[in-house]
């Protein structure tokens, strides 16, 4: 009879392999993805070194596994914000929210994402690439939309999608930075939508 793993047995495979990349997101934080060791993450996540060589061949993969999923979760959020509205500029508050709140959920990992020694990771700037063009997709998209319902001025909304991508991480990266960040967070997210409202040229109609 061939063996098979049983649910339970499989919860606690997943519970170490999440363990150790949530030790390893702390860990590349605190020290930067040159200087940490797989020494230091197993210690962090309390494990054998042996069972991190059970799940992940060496770091740089592990690093790669976490920009995978952080990636994914973020584009997911703030797709899903974008789609949910309809006008430009309710549809620039909810994503807004969205990549916010995500940031200040799993801060240490947003902050891989944007700098973490990307640089550093060569098997990672081609999925880096893919990752920002499916963002600044999802942000032309809302653009030519809006341009459609006439709600923005004319212009290459490729072009504007890029800045406000480039913009809001940006404002995100500082903000997550700042000793200040859960005090200045609601006061970000407003001053990021004005900012995107003016870059798209948002043409405000008053109600009559």
């Amino acid at each position: 009879m061939p063996y098979r793993s049983t649910d339970k047995t499989r919860q606690k495979k997943d519970a170490k392999r999440t363990a150790m990349m949530q030790a390893a997101v702390r860990v590349f934080a605190e020290k930067g993805y040159h200087a940490a060791t797989v020494r230091d993450i197993v210690a962090e996540a309390d494990v054998a070194i042996g069972t991190f060589y059970f799940y992940f061949p060496d770091k740089e993969t592990l690093f790669v596994h976490l920009f995978e999923e952080t990636a994914a979760f973020l584009l997911q959020a703030i797709d899903q914000a974008l789609v949910s509205r309809t006008s430009f500029p309710a549809q620039l508050e909810s994503a807004v929210q969205a990549y916010v709140n995500v940031a200040f959920y799993e801060p240490a990992v947003v902050q891989l994402l944007l700098v973490g020694g990307m640089g550093s990771v060569p098997s990672l700037s081609e999925r880096r690439a893919e990752y920002r063009e499916k963002l600044v997709r999802a942000w032309q998209r809302a653009l030519t939309a809006a341009l459609d319902r006439r709600q923005i001025e004319a212009q290459n909304t490729r072009r504007t999608a890029e800045a406000l991508v480039g913009a809001f991480d940006e404002i995100v990266y500082n903000l997550l930075a700042s000793p200040l960040a859960e005090q200045e967070r609601s006061v970000a997210v407003r001053d990021m939508v004005q900012f995107g409202l003016r870059a798209a040229g948002y043409l405000y109609t008053p109600n009559p």
